[in-house]
C-alpha cells in the first residue's frame, strides 16, 4: 500500500489543514497517512470526520499518529508512535506535559527577547499561528520574530535567536525518549525512532531504547540518502526491528513549486510491516 508515515499539519508546524493534507494525499495517489503532528493527537479526527463527510474512506486510510519531541544528554531525540490508545492515562498526561514545557519555554524566550533585544512579542502572536489546541514551537517564534521586525527572514531569526547559543534561547524541558517509547508502547502503540540520521549516537540508543519497548526505526526519510536508507534498514534487520517512512511534510517546496506529500517513495511493504507489529503489540 502507497504510504506516507510522516506529516505535519497545522496542529503543530505544518502550514496546510487535515483536511488539505487528506486531499493532497489523495490526489498524489497516496492510499494511507499517518499524521505525526509535534507532542498531539488533534489532527487525527478532524481529518477522519473529513475524509467520512467527502465520502471517501475507500480512498484513504489514516492512522493515528504523532511524533514526541525528547531530550537526551543534549540531544533532541524524536520519537513517533502509530496506533496507540490516545485516552490511555499516562498517554494523557505525557500530552500534558509537553504542551506545558512548550508554553514555559516559549513565554521564556518572549520576556527575554523584549528584555534584552527590545523585541516585543505577544504570547497571542504565537499561538493563533497553530490550530486552537496545537502546539506551538520554535518556528512559530521565529516567524514572530521576523513578523515584528527584528529580523529580514525567518532563517536569519533562527541564526541570531532560535539556537542554544544564543542569550535569548530557553531548552525546553521535554520528557526522555525512555518515557515517551515506553509510554507509547504501554499505551499499545508502535513506538519508532524518528529520522535517526540527525543523531551521531543512533546505534547505541536504539539499542538502549529498544529495553523500553522501541519498535522501528524511520529508515525511509527526505534526508536520508540511498547509502543512509541501507544503513539504517540492515540494523533494524539485524535488531529485529520494523522499517518505517515517510516525507516529514511540513509545507510545499517553494522553490521548485513541488508538493513533496508522498514523494519519499517508501516501499509498500512499510505499511504492512508497521500493521503486522501493531498485531504482535496486541496480542503481546
Amino acid at each position: 500500500m502507497k504510504s506516507d508515515l510522516h506529516i505535519h499539519t497545522f496542529y503543530s508546524d505544518g502550514v496546510f489543514s487535515p483536511e488539505k493534507i487528506v486531499d493532497t494525499a489523495i490526489d498524489v495517489g497516496l492510499q494511507a497517512i499517518a499524521l505525526t503532528d509535534h507532542d498531539n493527537v488533534l489532527s487525527y479526527k478532524v481529518a477522519k470526520d473529513y475524509l467520512k463527510k467527502q465520502n471517501k474512506e475507500d480512498k484513504l486510510e489514516i492512522i493515528q499518529g504523532i511524533e514526541v519531541n525528547t531530550l537526551y544528554k543534549n540531544y533532541e531525540v524524536h520519537i513517533l508512535g502509530y496506533f496507540m490508545d490516545v485516552t490511555d492515562s499516562d498517554f494523557q498526561e505525557l500530552l500534558k506535559i509537553q504542551q506545558q514545557a512548550r508554553v514555559k519555554q516559549t513565554k521564556e524566550i518572549l520576556s527575554l527577547l523584549a528584555k534584552k533585544e527590545g523585541i516585543r512579542i505577544k504570547f497571542d502572536d504565537i499561538k493563533k499561528q497553530v490550530a486552537e489546541g496545537g502546539s506551538i514551537g520554535r518556528p512559530h517564534i521565529a516567524k514572530a520574530i521576523t513578523s515584528a521586525g527584528g529580523t529580514t527572514s525567518v532563517m536569519e531569526a533562527y541564526s541570531k535567536y532560535i539556537h542554544d547559543d544564543s542569550p535569548v534561547y530557553v531548552q525546553r524541558k521535554t520528557v526522555t525518549p525512555q518515557d515517551a517509547v515506553e509510554i507509547i508502547y504501554d499505551a499499545g502503540g508502535v513506538p519508532v525512532i524518528a529520522h535517526p540520521h540527525d543523531l551521531d549516537i543512533a546505534e547505541s540508543l536504539i539499542k538502549e531504547l529498544m529495553q523500553y519497548g522501541l519498535r522501528g526505526i524511520e529508515a525511509y526519510h527526505r534526508k536520508h540518502t540511498p547509502a543512509c536508507v541501507e544503513y539504517f534498514s540492515s540494523m533494524a534487520e539485524e535488531l529485529g526491528l520494523i522499517v518505517t517512512g515517510g516525507s516529514d511534510f511540513h509545507a510545499p517546496n517553494i522553490m521548485n513549486g513541488q508538493i513533496i506529500l508522498g514523494k519519499n517513495f517508501v516501499p509498500e511493504w512499510v505499511y504492512d510491516k508497521l500493521i503486522e507489529e501493531k498485531k504482535r503489540i496486541d496480542m503481546a
